[in-house]
């Protein structure tokens, strides 16, 4: 669903979701465990890691990504700097690509590995080459975060925050607030959001 920045502040409210319990579709509840932690998953550095490979002592982030939607361009930047700022913290972090490079070109292996490169990313950027991963999270759109505690259960899922156009204009930083809350092992304070962003084009 397409929501502009400039609306974004007035449906807040909307984005939110009952904290716990609330299952994302077909996918994941809050309290579940990462799916398919063992699928090799190939890196753009070329070698293959998996989701619990990447696991972090404090808690691990996947995030669904790619090269193309203009919501994963505009949080782009962000979600780079939060993924090298709280993997050196920590928290495992892996980006992870399910579109179907036949639908859309540009999320192709050569153009993931030159965007990790443009944007400085210090943690795997992976292709999911069934989009089978992203089917058992449950995952829709991109960008879309699943954040898991030190225990492995899943504490966050959905957006990123609330402005998508403006990083200067963010009044809930709902994912940072999400892993700050990780590290003080305290309860997450917004468990859920609706995922904004273009839809998964998922391998046939």
């Amino acid at each position: 669903m397409r929501v502009r920045g400039a609306r974004i502040g007035s449906v807040l409210a909307a984005l939110l979701v009952c904290a716990s319990g609330v299952r994302a579709g077909d996918g994941l509840a809050i309290g579940d465990m990462a799916p398919m932690k063992d699928a090799k998953l190939k890196n753009v550095d070329g070698q293959e890691v998996s989701i619990g490979e990447t696991a972090g002592e404090k808690g691990t982030l996947v995030i669904f990504t790619c090269n193309q939607c203009p919501y994963a361009k505009a949080w782009e930047q962000r979600l780079t700097e939060i993924g090298n700022t709280y993997s050196a913290r920590g928290v495992g972090v892996i980006a992870v690509n399910a579109n179907d490079p036949k639908v859309v070109p540009g999320d192709g292996f050569e153009a993931m590995k030159e965007r990790a490169s443009e944007r400085g990313m210090k943690f795997p950027y992976v292709v999911d080459a069934t989009s089978g991963v992203a089917k058992a999270f449950g995952a829709t759109r991109t960008p879309e975060a699943f954040l898991f505690d030190a225990t492995g259960k899943l504490v966050y899922h959905g957006t990123i925050d609330d402005n998508y156009e403006d990083a200067a204009k963010v009044k809930s930083s709902f994912l940072k607030n999400a892993l700050d809350a990780v590290l003080a092992g305290k309860e997450v304070p917004v468990s859920q959001t609706k995922a904004l962003g273009c839809g998964i084009k998922f391998r046939s």
